[in-house]
């Protein structure tokens, strides 16, 4: 079911100043930042190897990332695995008893996503991933 590490998220304040810092620091490319409204976040998806790192910051001050840096501070918001098919993969794992945030695949940066519940996954916020 699970295809790899589709990418691991990093909740930042200001994300063209994480992405100067990441790329003076590792020679990460720049890449363009998105607005992803319904989610209330900036996006920034930078090729890793195989995998990438988002750099995400909060645009809605009530929102989850804006919440998640209140409390904890910049730093790794969630880990995203790569699916075929979300609506698949959650409902498999909601069937072994892991709690879920989404029911259903909604829209995210790269294509469909849906996110488990960090109760379920020893604290850690898992989106699964299904690109466009």
């Amino acid at each position: 079911m699970i295809k790899g590490i589709a990418h691991v998220a990093i909740a930042v304040k200001n994300i063209d100043e994480a992405m100067e810092q990441y790329s003076n620091a590792f020679g990460f490319k720049k890449v363009p930042v998105v607005t992803v409204a319904d989610q209330g976040v900036k996006s920034a998806v930078i090729p890793v190897g195989n995998s990438h790192i988002e750099l995400i910051e909060p645009i809605d001050p009530a929102g989850g990332v804006a919440k998640f840096i209140e409390t904890r501070g910049e730093g790794i918001h969630h880990v995203s695995f790569e699916v075929d098919n979300v609506d698949d993969a959650l409902n498999s794992i909601a069937a072994k008893g892991v709690q879920l945030i989404d029911k259903k695949a909604r829209k995210g940066t790269t294509g469909l996503i849906g996110f488990l519940h960090p109760k379920s996954t020893r604290g850690v916020l898992i989106e699964l991933s299904q690109e466009d």
